[in-house]
């Protein structure tokens, strides 16, 4: 298995998410494109210290962007996670 830091990046926070982690139990993250439900799944438990139930992955494309001239270019490429905890279990990031 890869080093757990390498695999998770961030926490995503936004009112979607705030509503998964409300009702479902369920926190959404950024981690690395090439890791897989398992690497993922392992890396939250050993880090966050938190039984993981299941896990969502989603491949976000990069967006279309324009600097101050007329040069295209794109953002990044990301790999969401959606990761459901036991009832009882939380992140504690907030």
């Amino acid at each position: 298995m890869r080093d757990i830091y390498r695999i998770i990046d961030t926490v995503r926070m936004s009112e979607k998410a705030t509503l998964l982690q409300e009702k479902e139990n369920a926190y959404t993250l950024k981690v690395d494109r090439h890791a897989n439900k398992i690497e993922i799944k392992k890396a939250v438990e050993k880090h966050f210290n938190v039984k993981v139930l299941g896990v969502r992955t989603a491949n976000c494309a990069g967006k279309a962007k324009r600097r101050r001239r007329a040069d295209a270019g794109r953002t990044p490429a990301w790999k969401k996670a959606i990761v459901r905890l036991k009832d009882g279990d939380s992140l504690g990031l907030f």
